[in-house]
């Protein structure tokens, strides 16, 4: 039997993110933007809800800013899309593979989940600029550390650094 990190399931996990989803759409966490509005040149985020167990945030994607491959290390993790398009690559243990993730569409990342995560652009109908993306996250057990992948020449996957964090990006 395999001991999991934490006892809360990625299933637990979307329904969480869905939740504060929810309530970041419904208004709730607007105290918590930028008065200024959401950089359209750097991510941001903010935490939203954090306990020895639990830590959600939301994250503010822009264009041309990737994640790179990584992992999340000891922690299980979930996402749910609340505005825009994002674009996952993962690792499935021979290739990468890639998906996107609209408005209202979660995934879920176990143990060991290697991903890059973009901003993604959307379909604009009238040509208008398209805004940062929005989505909330949430890790179990709390982020602690992230470590960073390539893809070698002979297709596998090489671990260049690890990283101590205790946020969804590193510094």
């Amino acid at each position: 039997m395999t001991l999991a990190p934490t006892r809360l399931r990625p299933a637990d996990l979307l329904h969480v993110t869905d939740r504060f989803a929810d309530d970041v759409l419904g208004g709730d966490y607007d105290h918590v933007l930028p008065a200024a509005g959401l950089p359209t040149a750097e991510r941001w985020f903010t935490r939203l809800h954090g306990t020895d167990e639990l830590d959600v945030w939301l994250i503010s994607w822009v264009s041309n800013r990737s994640t790179e491959l990584h992992d999340h290390g000891g922690s299980l993790g979930a996402l749910t899309v609340v505005s825009g398009t994002l674009r996952e690559t993962r690792w499935d243990g021979e290739a990468l593979r890639e998906r996107r993730l609209v408005a209202g569409d979660q995934a879920a990342f176990p143990l060991g989940w290697v991903h890059d995560v973009v901003w993604a652009r959307e379909s604009i109908r009238g040509g208008g600029t398209p805004g940062p993306t929005l989505s909330v996250h949430a890790y179990s057990p709390p982020l602690t550390a992230m470590s960073y992948y390539e893809v070698t020449t002979q297709n596998t996957l090489r671990r260049n650094r690890t990283e101590l964090t205790d946020k969804p990006e590193s510094d």
